[in-house]
């Protein structure tokens, strides 16, 4: 079964203060780190970013680079767009995650492979979990023995994924666009070094951990 990548890089990183995928890693940039990872783990990698012409992409690795949309789920859909038909599963990953490994892609793509609709990473939720009201008065105590914390990459059946998506829906992942659609979502397990980049002093941590 023929699988592709989705990196979806057309964030203007916002809460990192810049364009955090191009921001460097011991000599590399982030992004740099996602799609080598995307391209020793499927058949094919569609990058997404902002601006197809910007010379720090070239020479990472996609077969497929196509300009992103408004939001995340447009993003997506513009590389899916871009996707082959004869691929079985699509991956989705975010290039703020570059740590990821060709273990994990594994994990998410054998499980689709398995029968599930879509596959993702998860993490025990660790930290105390209250519900606050618009106020910033807590109202509940959730308990968190029922959560997860997910990552991407996530991967989906090509027929689910495409379909989920067929009428433009929004969502802050991809297995959430699932779910709505009525498909059946699976958590495999996450990894603690696979952080996303969101804010800068996440860069520092990357760094160690890359080194490591």
């Amino acid at each position: 079964m023929s699988s592709w990548t989705i990196v979806v890089a057309a964030g203007s990183g916002s809460r990192f203060g810049g364009s955090k995928q191009f921001a460097d890693v011991n000599g590399h940039t982030v992004l740099a780190y996602s799609v080598a990872v995307a391209r020793r783990s499927s058949d094919g990698v569609v990058l997404v970013v902002a601006d197809p012409t910007d010379p720090r992409i070239k020479g990472l690795g996609a077969d497929i680079v196509v300009k992103g949309g408004a939001t995340r789920s447009e993003s997506v859909r513009a590389g899916l767009a871009e996707v082959p038909s004869h691929a079985d599963v699509i991956v989705v990953h975010d290039a703020a995650r570059p740590l990821a490994t060709k273990d994990l892609f594994g994990r998410v793509i054998n499980s689709v492979r398995s029968g599930a609709d879509a596959a993702i990473p998860g993490l025990p939720v660790v930290d105390t979990i209250k519900r606050v009201d618009s106020s910033g008065n807590v109202v509940v105590t959730v308990d968190r023995k029922d959560l997860v914390a997910v990552q991407t990459p996530q991967a989906f059946g090509a027929r689910a994924i495409r379909s989920a998506h067929a009428e433009s829906p929004e969502a802050s992942d991809d297995a959430a666009v699932i779910e709505q659609a009525g498909g059946t979502v699976v958590i495999v397990p996450g990894e603690h070094n696979n952080i996303k980049i969101t804010v800068p002093s996440d860069i520092d941590v990357v760094r160690l951990l890359a080194q490591a």
